[in-house]
């Protein structure tokens, strides 16, 4: 059986391995190291890092596996998942391809085609304009008839990637050149449809599965509203408040669906759904879903497993009426991210990965036995490094509890316990999102984030005395560990750094520093120490407490400061120390007296790429005047568009670039 990549190829070695089947990684340039290829049983290179040379190319995956025995090939989410030419290239090859036949693909690949298909199955339809017609001009008009806002959506898409929402009429031309090409550079096809753009509307999805028998069934809903850029950030299982006879609608609707296009496999009905109920066929996917575990801890399911068995001609292990609902599950995608900056896509090594208390993969749900309270899906390990060439997700994170309460509460402790150190995350912006008075009463709709963007983006603030006592404890107490361990002579006062003095106390300043120190006095946080011999005393903020250690595990504290107890890890990496207390990540620079060592870098005024990509549009000339905040470059990294703005006004003297070069 041939693996893809990511945290999906190291789920299928898992359930392979189980079944005694042998799996071979396929893997690039920038994956040599990488997870999939170490769980795998055999592993075999397929080309340069960019996908195009690589994980696109269907011939060379195909020829792996004729080369290594392979009789199967799991397409794994993304890249040729979702490709019919490939599916179907399998087949003349003597492979099963692990999915839906080509002729299904190209039935639910086309967004348009798909909808004029349903409209033809009286499935409800968002209006919108499905048609062939691209011309912008008449794309525009349509989008006036249909009534503002609408969304532009990429017709052989998904993910988010192609998507653009219009407000007004003047905008609509501008919309359409970037959906254009998004959708072009991420699927080859720069068609798209014209929506009606619902207000407030919830992403409800059924997870079907059918066989070759003519066998097809429902494994209930995932509602997937809690959204940023049109892509998923939790997904949870059952939908909140969905009542039975909808369920069963919907349900039966998606498997009538499947049933029209000649479904096998795992497959995926999209529904937008109206406050009062009512919903729309939106979209099929035509694969498994990065959001299928949340279905399998509620059914007891592996669909991993289930997609071997079918692929290979078994009959679906389950029918309908044994498809129960058993407690609730959530999912939260840990993604390299800033949310602060837009989401923008973070790339780095990551340098120390902790991870809550779970178990790899585990499913129970059946005859009383229940599934794992927490589990982590992963692709990456702590060392592996995060690349500008894929998706920047770093693990699903999946709960389960026996109602919603309990999930969500299981949820908040499992991010909080959740650490990660070499480049930014969305942990805290998670746990703010799951804590948060919309999410927590199932306020939900697709508008979410941003109507909540007040709570889910607050100020940034100061770091609090407790987290600089850790990071003090931390330093002093490291320092203690490195003379001691240097010392020849550990009962020798002169070779440890234990801060004894013979007549008096010793007393030092530890200079911390934060993007809100620079206005601070010396412009950092000034943490005074006096080394007592039962313990030392902490000057923060100009309050002196009793500092105590009351326990020490590992990068583990436990302080007592004045009255206050406190608890948490400080991971240091160089002159950076990372504070994880209270659900709560600080990012601390010690500045170093002796080596000036871990100053924060002063923020500059170039015109500097977010991360590396490719530029697809100039829109300036040499001369050209432009003011501050005009757009000037258009640039594409990991899949989205990203927009290089004027930081001044001024005049354009020389353009460096030009569309297809890499910056």
């Amino acid at each position: 059986l041939i693996a893809n990549r990511g945290e999906i190829a190291c789920r299928v070695a898992a359930t392979a391995r189980r079944m005694g089947i042998r799996t071979v990684a396929v893997y690039s340039d920038a994956d040599a190291g990488s997870k999939h290829v170490a769980v795998c049983d055999e592993a075999v290179w397929i080309g340069p890092a960019a996908a195009k040379e690589s994980y696109l190319r269907g011939e060379k995956i195909i020829e792996v596996a004729k080369a290594t025995g392979a009789q199967a090939i799991h397409p794994g989410y993304g890249f040729l998942s979702e490709n019919a030419e490939f599916a179907e290239a399998c087949e003349k090859a003597g492979l099963v391809f692990i999915g839906p036949p080509g002729s299904s693909m190209r039935a639910m690949g086309s967004k348009s085609a798909a909808k004029q298909l349903m409209e033809g199955a009286k499935v409800p339809l968002v209006p919108g304009y499905h048609g062939d017609n691209q011309e912008p001009e008449f794309l525009r008009q349509q989008a006036d008839g249909i009534g503002y806002p609408v969304l532009l959506k990429a017709s052989a898409g998904g993910g988010g990637k192609g998507m653009r929402v219009v407000e007004r009429s003047e905008d609509f031309v501008a919309a359409l050149g970037s959906c254009k090409r998004e959708a072009i550079s991420s699927f080859g096809d720069d068609k798209v449809l014209v929506e009606k753009y619902l207000q407030r509307p919830r992403h409800i999805e059924i997870q079907v599965f059918a066989d070759k028998l003519g066998n097809c069934v429902y494994l209930h809903e995932r509602d997937c509203s809690v959204q940023r850029r049109h892509q998923k950030v939790l997904e949870e299982a059952p939908a909140p408040g969905m009542p039975a006879d909808r369920r069963a609608a919907m349900g039966e609707a998606a498997v009538n669906a499947a049933r029209a296009v000649g479904y096998v496999g795992a497959g995926t009905v999209e529904f937008i759904a109206n406050q009062d109920g009512s919903f729309y066929f939106m979209e099929m996917n035509t694969r498994l879903q990065v959001e299928h575990p949340v279905t399998e801890m509620i059914t007891g399911t592996d669909l991993v497993e289930w997609q071997l068995r079918v692929a290979f001609g078994e009959p679906l292990p389950k029918k309908q009426h044994e498809l129960g609902i058993h407690g609730h599950a959530i999912e939260a995608r840990i993604y390299a991210e800033n949310p602060e900056k837009g989401f923008l896509p973070s790339i780095g090594t990551l340098r120390h990965m902790d991870t809550p208390d779970a178990v790899n993969f585990e499913l129970g749900g059946v005859a009383g036995v229940e599934p794992a309270a927490v589990r982590i899906d992963s692709g990456v390990r702590e060392g592996d490094a995060i690349s500008p060439f894929y998706d920047p997700m770093i693990a699903k994170l999946i709960v389960w509890g026996t109602d919603r309460t309990q999930a969500l509460a299981r949820l908040s402790q499992a991010l909080a316990d959740f650490q990660i150190v070499g480049l930014a995350t969305n942990i805290a912006f998670l746990k703010r999102l799951v804590d948060g008075e919309a999410f927590s009463t199932a306020d939900l709709d697709t508008g979410l984030i941003e109507r909540n963007g007040a709570t889910l983006f607050p100020p940034s603030k100061a770091a609090p005395a407790g987290a600089l006592a850790l990071a003090a404890v931390a330093l002093i107490e490291g320092e203690k560990r490195l003379s001691a361990g240097a010392s020849a002579n550990a009962a020798d006062p002169w070779g440890q750094a234990q801060g004894w003095r013979l007549n008096g106390d010793y007393r030092r300043v530890l200079s911390f520093g934060d993007e809100h120190a620079a206005g601070l006095p010396g412009g950092a946080y000034q943490v005074g120490v006096v080394y007592h011999p039962q313990g030392w005393e902490l000057d923060v903020n100009g309050v002196k407490q009793p500092l105590t250690v009351s326990g020490h595990a590992g990068a583990t504290l436990s302080v007592r400061l004045g009255e206050q107890s406190m608890h948490g890890a400080v991971r240091r990496d160089g002159d950076l120390f990372h504070v994880f207390s209270n659900g709560e990540h600080h990012m601390l620079a010690y500045n170093d007296p002796m080596a000036h060592a871990g100053e924060l870098e002063a923020a500059g005024g170039r015109l500097t790429a977010p991360m590396p990509g490719k530029v697809v549009a100039v829109l300036v000339e040499a001369g050209q005047e432009v003011k501050k905040g005009d757009p000037l470059v258009i640039m594409e990294a990991m899949k989205m568009e990203h927009t290089i703005a004027a930081p001044s006004s001024g005049l354009v003297e020389e353009v460096l670039y030009a569309v297809g070069d890499q910056v």
